[in-house]
């Protein structure tokens, strides 16, 4: 005995998802399903899967599955899309919504067409709260610049939690960086007791930085949100930026700002439906 699943595909500056409404559909365990429909050949193929819940604690809640079937906390650029896929498929008409995640609650807002800004809320910098052992785990933070040997060799690194932990590497050029075999090393070692997100940066200008992402059970993707915005954070911090930063990555680009402090983080950037359909789903699957 069968049925079908309804989905839509999307994406947010390349960074794909599919989305699954819990709300008007039974749905069945996610972590197997999310394993199965993340597969590029046999099933529909994105970087996470994202689930409409209903919530007590805000206007809806986001659910969000990796690609090997993990649950994460947060994802920036699949709230755009949540956001939209929510407004597009009648659920609601408000310009700016409350989307309860593992992180806590984050504001999304209309931007125009299909572009969606997002409140972040501030950068968790603590080395405890990222967490990382990295620098003085029982210090305030932040993790800038640190030394970390990877395999033998030297690295500085810099570490930021944007409800999702994020470590930097700042390089000469985004294009040579080893985000294949660096970023998969650093995502499982052990100074991350969560796994990391792993972003390579080029400083291009004060006002202008290049970013690729090696994601926590998904690989590199075309954008990261929430590593775009902890990449801005880390910047700032080091005098490398300005507050108001163009964050190029392989997929379109992200407009982020950050006033520093306890200020929230915010970044806009696109988010497009690509398609709708079903998918077939047997007995148990």
């Amino acid at each position: 005995m069968s049925r079908r699943l309804a989905f839509t595909k999307m994406h947010g500056a390349g960074n794909d998802f599919v989305v699954l409404d819990g709300i008007r559909e039974a749905l069945p365990p996610l972590e197997p399903l999310a394993r199965r429909l993340a597969d590029r050949h046999f099933g529909i193929g994105f970087d996470q899967l994202l689930v409409v819940r209903p919530s007590r604690a805000a206007d809806f809640r986001m659910e969000i599955y990796n690609a090997d079937g993990s649950q994460v906390e947060m994802c920036a650029n699949g709230i755009r899309c949540f956001f939209q896929y929510l407004r597009e498929n009648g659920h609601t008409e408000a310009e700016e919504l409350r989307v309860e995640t593992l992180s806590g609650v984050v504001v999304p807002r209309w931007a125009g067409p299909g572009r969606v800004t997002v409140d972040m809320g501030p950068p968790i910098l603590a080395p405890a709260k990222i967490p990382t052992r990295l620098g003085d785990a029982a210090g305030p933070g932040p993790v800038l610049d640190v030394p970390f040997r990877v395999d033998g060799r030297m690295h500085w690194v810099s570490s930021v939690s944007m409800g999702n932990p994020h470590c930097v590497v700042y390089v000469e050029r985004v294009a040579d960086a080893p985000v294949a075999t660096l970023g998969p090393r650093i995502e499982s070692h052990d100074a991350f007791p969560n796994r990391v997100n792993v972003e390579f940066v080029e400083v291009v200008s004060r006002s202008h930085v290049r970013q690729r992402t090696w994601e926590r059970g998904a690989g590199e993707t075309l954008a990261c949100g929430s590593g775009a915005c902890a990449v801005v954070v880390a910047s700032i911090l080091r005098g490398a930026t300005d507050a108001r930063v163009r964050v190029e990555l392989r997929g379109g680009d992200l407009d982020v700002s950050w006033a520093g402090g306890g200020a929230s983080v915010y970044m806009t950037g696109p988010a497009v439906t690509v398609f709708t359909g079903t998918i077939e789903l047997s007995e148990g699957s």
